[in-house]
This record gives C-alpha cells, sequence and structure tokens, in this order.
C-alpha cells in the first residue's frame, strides 16, 4: 500500500523528490510528455508537503512559479492548498472559475497588487 506524503518525514520527502526529479529527467529526455507531467505534479506535491503552510496568509497575493505575469490571491488555506483566484499584473481576476486551489509549492514571494 502506497503511503500518503503527509505520512513522510522531511528526510523521506526530500529522497522522494529527488527521485521523481531523475525519473522526470529520463522521461523529459525520452520525451514521454504526459510522464514528464505526471513526476512534475508529484514533486510538486511533496514539496509542498516540506512547507510551512502558515507562511501563506489570507487576503494576500503571490507570484505563481514558471507563470510569469500571473498572481495569485489567496482567500483561505486548507493544508498545503492555497484556495483562491489568479489575478494578472494589473489586479485583475483571469481565471472564469470561482475559485481554484494550488499547492503552496506553487506559490513564490507575495507582491502587492
Amino acid at each position: 500500500m502506497e503511503r500518503r506524503y503527509s505520512d513522510y518525514t522531511y528526510e523521506e520527502l526530500r529522497q522522494e523528490v529527488a527521485e521523481l526529479t531523475e525519473k522526470a529527467r529520463k522521461a523529459e529526455q525520452f520525451g514521454m510528455v504526459s510522464e514528464f507531467a505526471v513526476y512534475e505534479r508529484k514533486i510538486v506535491m511533496a514539496k509542498s508537503y516540506m512547507m510551512d503552510p502558515d507562511e501563506f496568509q489570507p487576503r494576500h497575493t503571490y507570484e505563481i512559479n514558471g507563470d510569469p505575469g500571473s498572481n495569485f490571491y489567496i482567500d483561505y488555506m486548507n493544508g498545503i492548498f492555497a484556495w483562491g483566484y489568479r489575478k494578472d499584473q494589473s489586479g485583475h481576476k483571469t481565471s472564469e472559475r470561482e475559485e481554484e486551489a494550488l499547492p503552496i509549492a506553487m506559490l513564490g514571494q507575495q507582491v502587492d497588487v
């Protein structure tokens, strides 16, 4: 039975990220795009469990790693997920959805928007 990342120790998570990064590198080398994407998502989830959710505050806006020009406004936190919506550089909502959840490892620095 596979364990949840929430049950891993920090060291186990660090090792998991290293193994997934190597698998992602190999998948990318061999042109396996969908497999590469799966590994990238798993890496983000594992990294999120290595972070402190208290570092991300509701009613604040953060950069989205890997998506220049987009920011994320947090309405509320639920575990390692930030719930809210995407904003552009001028502060306008860019998502059609009411709200979405991003793992905290996808979030960068807090921005004043």
